[in-house]
């Protein structure tokens, strides 16, 4: 059964993807020219010459933001961290500077709650590196920032264990708004109370060769969160946390955009622990044109996701995966309009309601369309995966190309779905049928196999 649609093809698709992967690529090679001129620039700062003493005790606070004050007074440069531990409180950028870690320096957050409380909200607080309104800027390594995690994980756990999908305000590490052309590169993140990057409103932003440490345990840690992002490319990172590995997201439409999210590459990343390569569970400002492609995934809880559910949907449209290797997931795939709890480690298992009628379509009801995933090798814990619409908006036109999964249980479960294509598609697992099939139209399953 064949399923018109009024969007491109996906081979006209692939195209235009990797036509914006090539610019993306040009984009990281002239920021990458900016940043090397910038550390070779007269304009450095080091911050020792402020006062800072980088002992792991002293708190380092002022001396830093005065480094930071007086590059942005001079129209830009270098803020400099030698080697040692800068023990600090939040701290704010400013355009075309360059915050730059040295081998064996640490930046390290306080681990006080007063000192990230926001005074203008009760029980909310403030990022640990802010930067908003910016351009050019450049956080680099191959130093560290640490964001003193452990006190919050824990009450975080026990508050999502009582309320499933609650998340425990706390600080974000590092939080850049409304910024165009950024760099995050070589740099170790580790340890965030919540979000270790979120980049917010931005443009023209490439985060290469990040690596982002927290334990599994580790409540909400996302890695890298673009939000209501253009034009961003993520590659060469290597990701080890609590919670999704990275997350695409928009939360409300920007004015002159078809998305609020649109034109994201992500490529040659490793994911070990977290909940895998994200888009959602915010799509209401709607996502398009986003590339995964040459990664591989390992013991995370998830692979590729989009996840949304009534009244915080939106269209997503024209997603790539491609070229993808994952071991011991679970499970690899997830496409999903009834996200909440159904992630592995979840108090409560839920994929779906098992009677749910069809309610009246609204602006915040999930769409997802035309996605392509290709070239997927994976090896699951529990089930293959699933794909599941709504039955008022079933999700449609999803090309499965060169699939092998091998799971531990149940097989590939599709539900409120149309317009979905098999080619060369193998599911072996232990538990039933390969493909688990409701209420939805497939082309290329073989008779007896579902």
């Amino acid at each position: 059964m064949k399923t018109r649609s009024n969007s491109p093809p996906i081979q006209k698709r692939a195209f235009v993807i990797s036509l914006f992967l090539t610019l993306s690529f040009v984009s990281l090679a002239i920021v990458s020219t900016w940043a090397a001129e910038s550390l070779t620039a007269p304009n450095v700062f080091d911050v020792r010459q402020f006062g800072a003493k980088g002992d792991g005790k002293t708190l380092d606070t002022a001396a830093i933001q005065k480094a930071l004050d007086e590059c942005g007074d001079a129209g830009g440069g270098i803020v400099r961290f030698p080697a040692g531990t800068y023990l600090s409180q939040p701290i704010f950028l400013h355009s075309r500077t360059t915050f730059h870690l040295e081998a064996g320096a640490v930046l390290q957050a306080t681990d006080k709650r007063a000192d990230f409380a926001n005074p203008e909200k009760t029980n909310s607080f403030i990022a640990f590196v802010t930067g908003k309104d910016l351009h050019d800027v450049v956080i680099s390594g191959p130093g560290v920032i640490d964001g003193a995690g452990t006190p919050w994980w824990g009450p975080a756990e026990a508050a999502r264990r009582r309320t499933p999908g609650y998340v425990l305000p706390r600080p974000v590490m590092i939080v850049l708004a409304n910024c165009t052309n950024v760099r995050v590169q070589n740099v170790t993140l580790q340890n965030s109370p919540l979000t270790h990057l979120a980049l917010k409103a931005c443009e023209e932003a490439v985060i290469s060769n990040v690596t982002v440490q927290t334990p599994s345990g580790a409540a909400n840690t996302d890695a890298i969160d673009p939000i209501n992002c253009k034009n961003v490319l993520i590659t060469r990172c290597r990701v080890d946390t609590g919670d999704d590995n990275i997350s695409i997201k928009s939360e409300g439409a920007v004015p002159g955009r078809t998305s609020a999210s649109e034109d994201i590459t992500v490529t040659d990343c490793v994911f070990l622990h977290g909940h895998g390569m994200s888009i959602g569970a915010a799509t209401v400002g709607g996502v398009r044109n986003v590339t995964v492609r040459n990664c591989t995934f390992e013991d995370t809880e998830n692979g590729i996701r989009i996840k949304s559910l009534r009244g915080r949907g939106g269209t997503v449209e024209n997603i790539r995966f491609s070229d993808i290797t994952m071991k011991h997931v679970n499970p690899a795939i997830t496409f999903t309009c009834y996200y909440m709890t159904n992630s592995a480690g979840d108090p409560v298992q839920r994929f779906a309601p098992e009677q749910d009628p069809a309610q009246p379509v609204t602006v915040t009801t999930p769409v997802f369309r035309n996605i392509g995933v290709s070239n997927l090798t994976a090896t699951c814990q529990g089930p293959a995966g699933i794909i599941i619409g709504l039955p008022e908006s079933p999700i449609s036109n999803v090309v499965l190309e060169n699939i092998r999964i091998t799971a531990a249980t149940t097989g590939l479960s599709i539900r409120n779905a149309k317009g979905i294509r098999f080619k060369n598609v193998t599911v072996i697992n232990k538990e039933g049928p390969p493909f688990i099939l409701e209420n939805a139209e497939v082309e290329g399953v073989k008779a007896g196999s579902y």
